[in-house]
């Protein structure tokens, strides 16, 4: 007889089914860290303030971040959709909101690693890409000399990734790291997390949600208003997480 917690595990089942064979897109990942800010009484189009991050962050000269605005809905499938700024280095992205709320205005930023996923139309279009060029070779070498000649290419191939993957940084390995299939394959395979990668990565995590609030800071405090950090621990809670003091002892 099944139990009610096998209906949870069937839904994911089917879920995950669905999104392979109709998925695109990966936009949302895994939430790694997330802080909100709200300032009473402020007020600013959210894409100004995108524009002043992004001046804010030119003089960093950050190597490998792409910035882009994202579509993300408020709600449902058909609800209104919230334009938000990402800031993306190879898998980890941070996600910044700036909007209205009520008569209170605030400031978000979530940092997210977002997989490159494989879907069954990638699997499909690597399949496609092969097949046309073995056909477009059969009639100048012949089927054998076709067979060969696109095994020959998927070893060229594996070389090229082997060598991106080998290098500490490289705008090949940022290229590589977008394209759908072949990023699974690359990361999976051939790049290597070298101590570089790893403390650039951290770094990343670490610094970039700071110079967003940084940013905040500054166009708030341009008109005087303070940011207030919200969901932070109650004075009880708070101190819980201090660590502990020592006992004095009498002399």
């Amino acid at each position: 007889m099944a139990t009610t917690g096998d209906k949870p595990k069937k839904g994911e089942r089917l879920r995950s089914w669905m999104e392979f064979v109709f998925g695109f897109e990966n936009k949302r990942g895994e939430l790694l860290d997330w802080w909100i800010y709200s300032a009473d009484g402020f007020s600013l189009a959210p894409q100004e303030f995108y524009n002043a991050l992004e001046r804010h962050l030119e003089g960093y000269k950050i190597p490998g971040m792409a910035i882009s605005r994202e579509e993300f809905p408020e709600g449902g499938l058909l609800s209104d959709q919230r334009i938000y700024l990402r800031l993306m280095r190879e898998r980890l992205a941070i996600d910044t909101c700036a909007a209205p709320f009520g008569n209170i205005y605030f400031f978000s930023c979530r940092t997210v690693h977002v997989p490159a996923l494989v879907r069954l139309w990638h699997i499909l279009a690597a399949i496609t890409f092969l097949s046309v060029i073995g056909d477009l070779l059969v009639k100048p070498l012949g089927f054998t000399f076709a067979i060969v000649a696109v095994v020959m290419l998927m070893f060229a191939v594996a070389g090229v990734l082997r060598n991106a993957g080998s290098s500490a940084i490289s705008d090949l390995d940022a290229l590589l790291l977008k394209i759908p299939v072949v990023a699974i394959i690359y990361e999976d395979w051939f790049r290597v997390d070298t101590y570089y990668r790893d403390d650039s990565r951290e770094l990343y995590r670490k610094l970039l949600p700071g110079l967003v609030q940084e940013a905040a800071e500054e166009v708030t405090a341009a008109k005087g208003v303070k940011l207030v950090r919200e969901h932070q621990f109650p004075p009880v809670l708070k101190e819980l997480h201090q660590p502990p003091q020592k006992e004095k002892t009498g002399e």
